[in-house]
């Protein structure tokens, strides 16, 4: 099943079982490349998961193929996330290739090995009800939460991807950073802009560093 416009973002995070087979690994990643699928391989610190799995394709049967094979090669998945690419509504009036790069990202970008992925949604609730407040106050928002992002113009790379309807929250953000520290400041100035002091609510983060995958078992 293709997708008409941009892409899916398939995130498996997993855990290796006693039986992995590496070579069926390696096979399964490399099958879905050469279906011109992008696969992303990070190791994870914590408990949550050991290895993540970023994989973009336009083509669904591709990324099932792919989760279903690194399942046959021993891998556990733990826990994952489905989303796609978007422009969104706030984004009216950016040049074309930057409009070309939300719908179509190539990854990862070179020199940031630091990975941190979280599904983010907007808060309801009846003082602090995103959907319900004005759209050019969403909009100013929106323009401020930019702003503070690109102060950290070529220490990090995010990727905003739309889950609405497909996973457990509205958004899914994936951070691609010159280090760890650079991640945590970025999110961490991120969280007094008024649309996420007020409004953002935030699931589970996955933290590791990007790595090839026969370095991973």
């Amino acid at each position: 099943m293709q997708m008409d416009t941009g892409v899916c973002v398939l995130h498996l995070f997993c855990s290796p079982t006693a039986t992995v087979d590496r070579a069926a690994l390696t096979s399964a990643i490399t099958d879905a490349t050469s279906a011109d699928c992008q696969v992303i391989t990070a190791a994870m610190l914590g408990h949550k998961a050991d290895i993540g799995v970023m994989a973009i394709s336009s083509d669904m049967a591709v990324l099932h193929s792919l989760q279903i094979n690194i399942q046959r090669a021993g891998l556990n998945i733990r826990d994952s996330y489905l989303s796609i690419t978007e422009v969104s509504e706030y984004a009216k009036g950016l040049p074309d290739e930057a409009l070309r790069d939300r719908l179509y990202p190539q990854l990862p970008p070179e020199g940031k090995p630091a990975f941190c992925f979280y599904p983010m949604s907007k808060r309801r609730e009846g003082h602090a009800n995103w959907y319900a407040t004005p759209f050019d106050q969403r909009t100013e928002m929106m323009m401020e939460h930019g702003k503070s992002g690109r102060a950290f113009a070529g220490k990090i790379v995010q990727l905003v991807t739309a889950s609405t309807g497909l996973d457990s929250h509205e958004w899914g953000v994936t951070l691609f950073g010159i280090s760890l520290e650079i991640i945590k400041d970025v999110v961490y100035t991120m969280r007094f802009d008024k649309g996420s002091a007020i409004y953002g609510e935030f699931g589970d983060f996955f933290v590791g560093y990007l790595a090839p995958i026969d370095d991973l078992v």
